[in-house]
């Protein structure tokens, strides 16, 4: 029989026997009790875990009683969970998750592949400067062009839902995209699961079978590649998901309503958010389809973070960006997009990426594309050092066609930034922003730099254009007598001397000759002991 009880809720907080048990036993349980029981003649100290039963009924069920010396082996697993309850410490308040530190990984990694890969790829058209990615909102705007485009190549009955199980990827090979990701000097890939459209790249239980899986390449593209992606590199695996979707009934309900309904982010968004997570533990999240004013309370996302920071499998090492809701673009979220292809050429208070596309016009395959539309290498290495030098890091976007290849364009361009990386990459990755980030006297010079073995800073001038007879001009290091100026990839020291009166800089990089020289794309000066 009991001798006394003492609930959990009345005793002192700093009873560890209670706390250690509330820790320890279901979450559905309301109360825990220490009781004390005669066991052989021997009073003995005993732990109650208690809910209350049905609705309809005002008794108590004991879940379970346990005596303290059966608990020995159990402890340490009470002790984890409770500190696992001490350090869910993320509210769902953008004041509380904006103040969780960046996990470091993304700083470091610097360059991201990004890839939109649907359904749109069958068509594969826009219109003009428009992107492929947007073929179904096109025809429900009915766009003339793509109108007439959808008619002629398909006849007058088909519908967009049609091209599901047209988008074949019969020739997609995973492992092989992963080894190009890996050349072209990538440290993470962003991942299309869903765009606004709503296909799945995956199967999901919350929506109707419109998905890879049931449809088309019969395949679960999201595990596929993440699979490969972890088991031939050493890449992180991030995945972008669009909130919204155009077609959805819900969704369009919601809309209807001025999003003062919620059957959608409640029914679909939010659980197959949590579901990717637990599926494919993304360590990055791309949010995007943010349709205003939908804001980040009727989405939910604020909750859906703080049980990503918190409880989910990659609370630990998750990236997040800040596309939760209208009005938080640029303010709050792991770290800053501010907007498609963004690039402030001037260092910001906050981690940013900047994301841009190799096809300027289009994020998803556009076979009507023009030559001139597509960006050159030297572009792509200039907007890349231009935001790693502001901190940034540089997000670039690929479209595949409907089989699974890599357009041979895309694949050029992306093996030439790898090139670069390969010599340049010292300057690059896991470096900082310099106290100046372009050069105040010579356009298209930007700097990075970093610590050395030894500690000591060293500063990288990145070179964007040959200089005139080969003497370039540097305005903002301030140069010692122990001063070297080196070339990434060339062997041997470069000779300087200071300007007169102005003492600026000039390095002789007419020395190098054409066989010597790296690459034509850019240049990276590594400059030692400058002050």
């Amino acid at each position: 029989m009991h001798a006394a009880t003492e609930s959990c809720q009345t005793a002192p907080r700093s009873n560890l026997l209670c706390l250690l048990v509330q820790a320890y036993c279901n979450r559905t349980i309301v109360n825990c009790y220490v009781g004390y029981v005669f066991h052989s003649s021997v009073l003995v100290q005993t732990l109650y875990c208690v809910q209350m039963a049905p609705r309809t009924s005002t008794a108590f069920k004991i879940v379970s009683g346990m005596n303290i010396m059966d608990l020995r082996k159990s402890i340490l697993v009470a002790l984890l969970a409770f500190s696992q309850l001490s350090v869910a410490q993320y509210q769902p308040t953008w004041d509380s998750l904006d103040s969780r530190p960046l996990p470091d990984w993304f700083d470091k990694a610097k360059v991201g592949i990004f890839i939109h890969w649907s359904v749109n790829s069958v068509p594969a058209f826009a219109p003009g400067f428009g992107t492929a990615c947007r073929f179904w909102q096109y025809l429900t705007q009915e766009n003339k062009e793509v109108v007439q485009y959808l008619q002629d190549y398909y006849g007058p009955q088909f519908t967009y839902q049609d091209f599901g199980p047209m988008f074949k990827a019969d020739l997609w090979n995973p492992n092989e995209w992963a080894s190009l990701f890996k050349k072209a000097g990538a440290k993470y890939v962003v991942f299309v699961s869903k765009h606004h459209e709503g296909w799945n790249n995956w199967k999901s239980k919350y929506q109707w079978g419109w998905n890879s899986v049931d449809e088309g390449p019969k395949r679960d593209i999201v595990g596929d590649l993440a699979a490969a992606i972890r088991n031939t590199t050493d890449l992180h695996f991030g995945i972008y998901h669009s909130l919204m979707a155009f077609y959805n009934p819900d969704f369009l309900d919601d809309l209807a309503s001025n999003f003062t309904s919620r059957k959608y982010p409640v029914n679909v968004a939010i659980p197959q958010l949590k579901e990717l997570v637990t599926l494919y533990k993304p360590e990055l999240i791309w949010s995007d389809g943010v349709k205003s004013p939908s804001t980040d309370n009727y989405w939910g996302s604020k909750e859906f973070l703080a049980w990503l920071y918190n409880e989910s499998p990659v609370k630990d090492y998750v990236v997040v960006n800040d596309r939760w809701g209208t009005g938080d673009l640029c303010k709050h979220g792991g770290y800053l997009t501010c907007g498609d292809r963004f690039n402030p050429r001037r260092l910001q208070k906050r981690k940013w990426e900047g994301a841009f596309t190799i096809d300027t016009s289009s994020w998803c395959y556009k076979r009507n594309e023009k030559l001139g539309k597509y960006m050159s290498s030297k572009k792509i290495i200039k907007l890349l050092v231009e935001i790693v030098s502001c901190g940034g890091n540089f997000l670039i976007d690929i479209g595949p066609s409907s089989d699974g290849m890599i357009p041979l364009i895309f694949q050029e361009r992306l093996l030439d930034m790898g090139a670069w990386l390969e010599i340049n990459g010292e300057a690059i990755y896991e470096s900082s922003p310099w106290r100046a980030q372009n050069d105040s006297v010579t356009e298209g010079v930007w700097y990075t730099s970093k610590k050395n073995a030894s500690g000591q800073l060293v500063v990288y001038a990145h070179v964007l254009d040959w200089p005139i007879k080969g003497k370039l001009i540097l305005g903002s290091p301030t140069v010692t007598e122990e001063t070297e100026v080196t070339m990434l990839g060339v062997p041997f020291p470069l000779p300087w001397t200071l300007s007169d009166p102005d003492e600026f800089l000039i390095v002789n990089m007419g020395v190098i000759t054409f066989t010597d020289m790296p690459n034509l794309n850019a240049w990276t000066l590594k400059l030692s002991n400058v002050s």
